[in-house]
């Protein structure tokens, strides 16, 4: 009887500890008072990195905080800290930015979503964020393991995110009527940043390959809050890329010519045809076309839909498919029955940099053009920094 009161008595004492620490967070979410929640399927770490830099080049004081491909922290002047973790990615590390960000009394806390199951998409914006600006980049078919199997399953999933009585940004222009109904549920208005209000001059100011929706939407967010075009692009223009963003690199080695694009972080294929098409129709592709898969063998499902991508839309635009990564045999295999030549493919698989670089040498023959698209992760990252330390 004495050890059940001693146990009685220590659940109650942790109870009263968490109901304190969940008033206390309260208190410093309350004392933030522009709370800004980037959600959506791809852009999210763009968006949010130019919204804070053009909020601070208007004078509004923020942290800025990015999930991206790596973690980070943007301070008020916008230099980066990296974001330490002992384990897997968690939400409650919300918890501790909140906190910092309450303690450096800033006006503005902007940020990227970093849950993907629906119950922790409703924690963090409920109990964690409670933002009064809500975006949403857009809703693509992504994470069907943990989100929902349909657009509007993952529209629902991610839609948790959107506040009751306050504002929704959105640059979502395939489903945004799905967005819509959810805001319209709850009491939101519904703010939709068209790309056309961006022009050529506009991007040219860009050091790396911006999307004009993220510009668009990033801009619309800082114009509501009274910071002019001029000046928010002016920050923009200044801020450090994710490092996940599209970037161009162009190798001459041996009288040939390489053109490598990361596009690794557009993983699901309706992004990753996007940037396809961005590049062909706006930047132009020179010599033999390569697309450099890099595949994970938790995310065979994302391989697939990929080498669906590919087999069924651009299969006549490319000249290989290159594989990388974990499991290539399987995505060769897939990708042959999706009606992909095998004389098209060349499956390297799980190797170095160095000898992926060695490869597409290897097939060039005179200039190429490869887009490389998959995952960051794994081999992703490394071969992007490979072809870039190579670049002119």
């Amino acid at each position: 009887m004495y050890s059940f009161y001693i146990l009685l008595s220590i659940i109650v004492v942790a109870a009263i500890a968490g109901l304190l620490e969940y008033a206390m967070h309260q208190k410093r979410v309350n004392s933030i008072p522009l709370r800004i929640h980037i959600n959506g399927t791809r852009g999210k770490s763009s968006v949010t990195r130019l919204v804070g830099a053009g909020l601070r080049q208007g004078g509004i004081s923020n942290i800025t905080k990015v999930t991206g491909t790596f973690p980070r922290l943007i301070l008020e002047d916008g230099t980066e800290t990296f974001i330490h973790r002992k384990s897997s990615a968690n939400i409650i590390e919300q918890l501790s930015i909140v906190k910092f960000a309450s303690s450096r009394k800033v006006k503005a806390l902007v940020m990227e979503c970093m849950a993907l199951q629906p119950q922790y998409q409703t924690i963090t914006e409920k109990h964690m964020i409670r933002s009064n600006i809500s975006v949403m980049t857009n809703v693509r078919i992504d994470h069907t393991d943990v989100m929902g199997h349909t657009i509007q399953e993952i529209a629902e999933t991610m839609g948790r995110t959107i506040p009751r009585n306050e504002l929704l940004f959105t640059s979502e222009n395939v489903y945004p009527e799905l967005l819509k109904k959810i805001a319209d549920r709850r009491n939101t208005s519904f703010r939709y940043a068209d790309p056309s209000g961006v022009s050529k001059d506009d991007m040219k100011g860009f050091k790396y390959i911006e999307h004009r929706e993220n510009v668009a939407l990033a801009l619309e967010i800082c114009k509501h809050l009274k910071v002019d075009k001029q000046t928010a692009l002016k920050g923009m223009y200044e801020a450090t890329p994710d490092a996940g963003v599209l970037t161009k690199s162009e190798v001459v080695v041996f009288n040939k010519k390489m053109v490598f694009y990361n596009a690794f972080a557009a993983n699901d294929p309706d992004s990753t045809l996007l940037v396809w098409n961005k590049i062909r129709d706006e930047i132009g592709f020179e010599g033999s076309r390569i697309i450099l898969l890099n595949t994970r063998q938790d995310r065979l499902y994302r391989a697939r839909q990929l080498a669906e991508m590919v087999a069924g839309k651009i299969s006549n635009e490319i000249d290989y498919l290159v594989l990388i990564g974990q499991s290539t045999d399987v995505v060769e295999g897939m990708a042959v029955d999706l009606g992909l030549p095998r004389k098209k493919i060349v499956s390297i698989g799980w190797t170095t940099p160095d000898k992926v670089y060695e490869k597409i040498l290897a097939i060039t023959d005179k200039v190429s053009t490869t887009v490389g698209i998959g995952n960051m992760g794994g081999m992703g990252a490394g071969t992007v920094e490979y072809f870039e330390n190579r670049s002119l």
